[in-house]
């Protein structure tokens, strides 16, 4: 017997139908897209997209180190002795899960309000053009990446010291409890990302659960969390926040959102059997992990497809070919941001899937956030159909 999550896709629409079936469902929602409110935080950092020199020509010209193994290979060669690597800066940009996730919802349209880690007493100039879409409000200074990008991933250095000072003290002091609680109890969605580099979200989920969520009244809203590779944490703090998200299941439909790499993390702290690294496999592991953790609804995106796993059962969506992205910092956040504009729409498990690989199919080949526009125009041309979505974190 055929026991497979996957096993029901010859049931499902192709994938022209349901980019026929998408695009007409997000054309008739299009006027709607204005009124849908979104709270989200609470990170926020300034992200230096890298490129590292692997011959120089001239003072203008070089050719960049092409993968991260070739990167690896020549500083594990520096072993005992030493080496220099350029760094060459190719954007300054925003950055943080938070405010690209934030910075892509509201080009689609949605009315904003995030709370984060953007420069305390002021925004920095960064995030002026955010500033322009969304109701932005800044608690603390924000986090400093340098992101070396090469073809086959990135590296993300991190300077997170002043992700401290994101706290409930300071996010009641600098941004005020009655305001924090209208927020979360009048948005459609609700989003905290970036559990990992944010030492005390745990404690705000907790107070949260505390002394907000038990005043929420009417139907359950969306919540959105994010890890964001939780390699460096331990497995108790891990563990707690698995047991938190599911708390606040009820007044929420919760979901959590993971890459390849997370969903394996996660895997051996939850002690799942390991799965082979296919298609097949990680629909498995997808379906395992929805049953251990107990969230409504969780989404995987690794490079070439992207699939959830919800009590409707495993759903998979390829997505468009990237021969050559322009950025990939931030591909992973714009897929959430498609995924989570498809659910407030109540879209299908499928039908977000495909919001969420084309917002991050846009995204890197162009660096900038699409919106509802976008998205329909590339279902009509759909470039390398089948192939592979870069959507990384």
């Amino acid at each position: 017997m055929n026991t497979s999550p996957i096993a029901k896709a010859s049931t499902r629409p192709d994938p022209e139908t349901l980019r026929e079936r998408c695009g007409r469902r997000l054309s008739e929602a299009g006027p709607a897209l204005n009124r849908l409110k979104v709270f989200a935080g609470f990170d926020g950092f300034v992200d230096r997209i890298i490129h590292v020199v692997d011959q120089r020509e001239n003072a203008e010209r070089f050719s960049r180190l092409p993968t991260i193994e070739r990167f690896a290979s020549r500083a594990a060669a520096a072993a005992g002795k030493s080496t220099n690597f350029e760094l060459v800066q190719q954007q300054i940009k925003l950055g943080g899960n938070g405010p690209i996730l934030a910075n892509a919802l509201a080009t689609f349209g949605a009315r904003l309000t995030y709370v984060g880690a953007l420069g305390w007493p002021s925004a920095h100039p960064v995030f002026a053009p955010f500033t322009e879409r969304a109701q932005v409000h800044s608690v603390a200074d924000p986090g400093l990446t340098d992101a070396l990008e090469f073809e086959d991933g990135k590296l993300i250095l991190s300077k997170c010291d002043h992700l401290r000072d994101v706290n409930w003290p300071n996010l009641e002091a600098r941004f005020g409890r009655e305001r924090l609680a209208e927020a979360f109890a009048s948005s459609e969605l609700v989003a905290f990302v970036n559990w990992t580099m944010l030492p005390a979200m745990s404690d705000i989920w907790e107070t949260l659960q505390r002394e907000l969520m038990p005043q929420l009244s009417g139907p359950p809203r969306r919540l959105f969390l994010d890890l964001a590779d939780p390699e460096k944490r331990r497995r108790e703090d891990i563990r707690r926040a698995l047991e938190l998200m599911v708390r606040f299941r009820g007044p929420f439909n919760v979901t959590l959102g993971l890459n390849e790499k997370e969903a394996g993390e996660l895997a051996k702290v939850l002690e799942l059997p390991p799965r082979p690294r296919t298609e097949e496999g990680l629909a498995e592991l997808a379906q395992a992990l929805h049953e251990k953790i107990g969230v409504d609804t969780l989404v995987i995106h690794p490079v070439r497809y992207a699939l959830t796993a919800s009590p409707s059962g495993v759903e998979v969506v390829q997505g468009p070919f990237v021969p050559n992205p322009k950025i990939t910092t931030g591909a992973g956040d714009h897929f959430n941001a498609g995924f989570c504009l498809g659910q407030m729409l109540g879209f299908s498990d499928a039908e977000s899937l495909l919001m969420g690989v084309t917002t991050s199919g846009h995204y890197v080949r162009t660096a900038q956030s699409p919106t509802h526009q976008d998205l329909l125009a590339m279902w009509k041309q759909w470039p390398g159909a089948g192939s592979a979505a870069v959507s990384r974190p």
